[in-house]
């Protein structure tokens, strides 16, 4: 995780690499939270626990054991985690909206503006992405028609080349 600098909000080549995709939803996880926000993890889920009302499942979940073995080998700060200790916690891009009337230091509500303006950049560039690879889809289909016949000649010629190697080759010399 990049470190996070107290005095300067993050910016969005800070976030993105904190955003995960878990359960087909791009979610941020606990410990990142906690360290944008200023606060301890368990200052932070307390805040939740003390609002469940907030935080329906699609805004928050807890990770599965298995979530969290898949992730530890991309993720150097977690560790793995003590008996003791719950599994994080993964908050949707609505859910750390609702941080932000949970957690209402000056601290929070940046961050939250920060990581609100990174999941728009995150959600601009997969559409671009969506156009980008219909566009292309749409040429290859357009080309493919027009340069059939080129297609149809090169295998022709490959055809022709492979019969050519297939016939028996003359012997060279005098035959006696």
């Amino acid at each position: 995780m990049p470190s996070v600098i107290p005095n300067r909000v993050p910016g969005p080549e800070d976030l993105a690499s904190l955003i995960y995709l878990l359960r087909g939803e791009k979610v941020m996880l606990s410990q990142h939270l906690a360290d944008l926000y200023g606060v301890s993890v368990s200052a932070l889920n307390q805040a939740v626990r003390r609002n469940l009302d907030r935080f329906p499942s699609d805004f928050v979940f807890q990770l599965t054991y298995q979530e969290f073995r898949n992730l530890k080998s991309q993720i150097v700060i977690l560790n793995r985690p003590n008996p003791r200790r719950a599994l994080p916690y993964a908050f949707t891009e609505q859910g750390v909206a609702m941080l932000s009337s949970v957690l209402r230091s000056p601290r929070a509500v940046e961050v939250n503006i920060a990581i609100m303006r990174t999941f728009v950049q995150l959600r601009r560039l997969m559409d671009s992405n969506r156009d980008l690879a219909r566009k292309i889809e749409a040429m290859e289909k357009k080309y493919d028609e027009q340069f059939a016949v080129v297609f149809d000649a090169i295998k022709k010629l490959i055809a022709e080349d492979q019969a050519t190697k297939a016939r028996p080759k003359r012997s060279i010399g005098f035959i006696s």
